[in-house]
C-alpha cells in the first residue's frame, strides 16, 4: 500500500483525482472502523485487481499502473 501512496505522491498531477477516487470508493462509515482510513473493502480491491491483471485478484499491483489508471480516470471523469 505504501508503494502505491509514494507513487502517487511523486505525480502531483494526479493528486486531486486520487482524492476523488478514494472518496468514491471508500465504504460508508469508514471513519467508524479500524484502521479509520477510506480504504475500499477487500471485495472491491480484489475485483479491481482481477479486472486489471486477471487471475484470482491476488496479483501484485504495479504502482505506475495506479498512476496510469488515475490519469485515465481523470480524462473520463464526468
Amino acid at each position: 500500500m505504501f508503494r502505491l501512496v509514494f507513487a502517487v505522491a511523486r505525480h502531483p498531477d494526479v493528486w486531486l483525482q486520487a482524492a476523488r477516487v478514494t472518496w468514491r470508493t471508500a465504504p460508508a462509515g469508514w471513519w467508524r472502523r479500524p484502521p479509520f482510513l477510506p480504504i475500499p473493502d477487500e471485495t472491491y480491491r480484489r475485483w479491481r485487481i482481477t479486472t486489471a491483471y486477471g487471475g484470482k485478484g491476488t496479483a501484485t499491483v504495479d504502482p505506475e499502473d495506479v498512476v496510469a489508471y488515475l490519469r485515465w480516470n481523470r480524462r473520463h471523469d464526468r
